[in-house]
């Protein structure tokens, strides 16, 4: 194939290289200013003199982390809460997507069922309700509160129930005239073909629960039992909202509230996501693009 040298395809060119180049920037911009503020010296953060270089070189956050108890348990929560909260949400997920697959002739219902998840998706109770119906059960202060009320995620629903629909007929009536049961056929066929798909869906939900601090604010009043998430936003409280926290907080805050020091955990917090992504990442576009073309 011959490639079209001509000025404008050159010009066209350079000028996606250039978004690319400044999307990359502006991605990793203040990922890369984390880190070096993490590793500079607290005197040269506070003068404002640190970007993207580090500035004394100061690695003493790293030790103050490995001796900070309640970030170390908050880190551990969240892990628990990913672990969990990640398999049930994959387990409901595989469970729901599945029969909602199928076609009216073999699930009369799916449509009705379709509706309804659909309409959860598009309106809310509200937090108040939320927040009663969480109190009601008694869930308040645990990691079942972290966990239960989201895990049917409808937007993945939808998505694996797409990629089950383009999985050919032709391997499910095969199975099926072999004696393979709906579940056997589910977890035989559907779950190891749908790998990519499940590969995607594994990576928002571990994301999701990782990244979620609101929930923790809401739901946990134990400090002892909060996410990672919630006691890093807590650390970034402002000057103004201090005045709301207090005498034992306001002394916690006082102790552990320097910007290299909060910039450390930041980094560290990011760690499991970093490593696992990779993994995952190659997975994301064929999951989410699969399944969406029909015939």
């Amino acid at each position: 194939m011959i490639q079209s040298k001509t000025l404008g395809s050159r010009l066209s060119r350079l000028m996606i290289m250039l978004a690319l180049v400044l999307i990359t920037f502006v991605s990793l911009a203040p990922i890369v200013n984390t880190i070096m503020v993490s590793v500079s010296s607290s005197t040269a953060v506070n003068a404002g003199k640190v970007y993207f270089f580090p500035v004394e070189l100061n690695f003493s956050s790293y030790g103050q982390i490995l001796n900070d108890t309640k970030f170390w348990k908050a880190f551990l929560i969240s892990v628990e809460r990913v672990l969990l909260g990640g398999a049930i949400n994959m387990i409901l997920t595989i469970l729901m997507a599945y029969p909602l697959s199928r076609s009216v002739t073999q699930f009369r219902s799916r449509n009705k069922y379709m509706w309804i998840i659909v309409f959860t998706m598009l309106f809310s109770g509200g937090i108040v309700p939320w927040y009663m119906v969480i109190s009601k059960l008694g869930l308040i202060n645990s990691i079942w509160a972290l966990v239960l009320p989201g895990a049917v995620p409808v937007f993945n629903v939808i998505l694996l129930m797409n990629f089950f629909k383009g999985i050919p007929k032709e391997l499910e009536e095969a199975a099926f005239i072999d004696g393979a049961g709906p579940l056997k056929i589910l977890l035989k066929i559907f779950i190891p073909i749908s790998m990519p798909s499940l590969a995607t869906i594994t990576l928002f939900v571990i994301v999701g629960h990782w990244n979620n601090f609101f929930d923790g604010i809401i739901l946990i009043n134990d400090s002892e039992k909060i996410p990672l998430q919630t006691y890093l936003q807590q650390l970034s409280l402002t000057r103004d909202q201090m005045q709301n926290l207090s005498v034992e907080q306001l002394q916690q805050f006082n102790k552990i509230s320097n910007t290299t020091l909060n910039s450390a955990k930041i980094l560290v917090s990011m760690i499991p996501i970093l490593l696992i992504y990779p993994f995952l990442q190659r997975y994301l576009i064929h999951g989410i693009v699969l399944g969406a073309v029909k015939e």
